[in-house]
């Protein structure tokens, strides 16, 4: 798999059946390594081991509903009210971040409400944070430490 923009993680890889699947800590299970899972597994381990995130407030793939079409969402940390603090976004590095990336976010924030917003593709990183008054996101250099 290609090197990331992202510090060097150890990870837990498996061949079964000529398919290599990587661990996932989140799930706690062998997921196929596809190269939007390599970025997933890597913000993961971002997220817990830079940003501070504590692994039990971290969601990984799971179903929402926008207008009433399903949809997954890729990473999700929640505060410990259990409301949303970050969504993440992951494409595969081959994969251009656009506008059109940005708005699947944001639709996934109509329904969320995070506070902020993260779009990679392993290479490049975008981090935002919601202005729920005036109803726009604003850019930032990094994404925050964890605090309570």
């Amino acid at each position: 798999m290609q090197a990331l923009n992202f510090p060097k993680y150890s990870f837990r890889f498996k061949n079964s059946e000529n398919k290599i699947s990587i661990f996932d800590t989140i799930r706690k299970k062998f997921v196929v390594l596809q190269p939007e899972e390599w970025v997933r597994q890597h913000c993961v381990q971002f997220l817990v081991k830079e940003k501070k995130y504590p692994k039990s407030l971290v969601n990984v793939e799971k179903e929402l509903k926008v207008n009433d079409l399903k949809k997954r969402y890729d990473i999700v940390v929640y505060n410990p009210n259990g409301s949303i603090r970050l969504i993440v976004e992951c494409k595969a590095p081959n994969v251009s971040i656009s506008q059109s990336t940005f708005d699947q976010i944001a639709q996934y924030n109509l329904v969320l409400n995070a506070s902020y917003l993260m779009v990679t593709n392993g290479i490049n990183h975008y981090y935002c944070v919601m202005d729920f008054k005036e109803k726009c996101f604003l850019f930032l250099k990094d994404l925050p430490d964890y605090k309570l």
